[in-house]
């Protein structure tokens, strides 16, 4: 066998696989024909989650969608993408009350986290938005500063066009079950444990 003919068939054999992997995407697309609004949760202990969150909202935006956004935990402190997106036209609603381990006043975290997901019902309901993303939700039901079967009920009731994503550690089982997709987020390694501070326009 010349080695021409050698290399025809490694090219007849990648084609062929190629063909196959071809076949079942096109399959998958061809089966998947319902349109809805998704519910994505990025999860994980991972670094990411929020900033991909925020890419999938910017996605939208470009596409002409109206969004908006919800940030738990979140300080007053600048974010890069609030000031991005806010520009566009997108709506925030921040909790403002900075990371928990920061106040130790569950009293005042529960109120504040209250008067967030208050206005995140609101925007649930709205039909006019498209995409809505409530970041570090997680957190509000793993502190039970939220109850989940109030967080779940506003969910399922949202329109039924409206995409929503939920990020944070610890994502309850509930929201998992009633989501469409989920992505966990695993670490590996991270900077910061090195003793890398975070940095403005990288990091927030």
């Amino acid at each position: 066998m010349t080695e021409k003919n050698s290399e025809e068939i490694k090219a007849e054999r990648h084609k062929a696989r190629q063909q196959k992997l071809k076949d079942g995407v096109d399959a998958k697309i061809a089966k998947a024909q319902e349109e809805k609004g998704i519910l994505l949760v990025l999860t994980g202990n991972g670094k990411g989650k929020s900033t991909s969150g925020f890419g999938t909202l910017a996605r939208a935006v470009g596409h002409g969608k109206k969004a908006a956004v919800v940030q738990f935990i979140k300080g007053n402190w600048e974010c890069g993408e609030r000031t991005l997106l806010e520009g566009a036209g997108v709506e925030f609603h921040v909790m403002a009350t900075g990371f928990t381990w920061e106040t130790q006043d569950r009293e005042k975290d529960t109120a504040a986290a209250m008067e967030a997901w208050t206005a995140a019902e609101k925007l649930l309901q709205d039909e006019s938005l498209d995409c809505i993303m409530l970041d570090e939700l997680t957190y509000m039901v793993s502190y039970h500063y939220l109850d989940v079967d109030r967080v779940i009920e506003a969910l399922k009731k949202r329109p039924p066009m409206q995409h929503v994503i939920i990020t944070g550690r610890a994502c309850h089982r509930a929201i998992i079950d009633l989501a469409d997709t989920v992505s966990e987020v695993k670490p590996i390694k991270h900077a910061f444990d090195s003793g890398v501070k975070a940095q403005p326009g990288f990091d927030y």
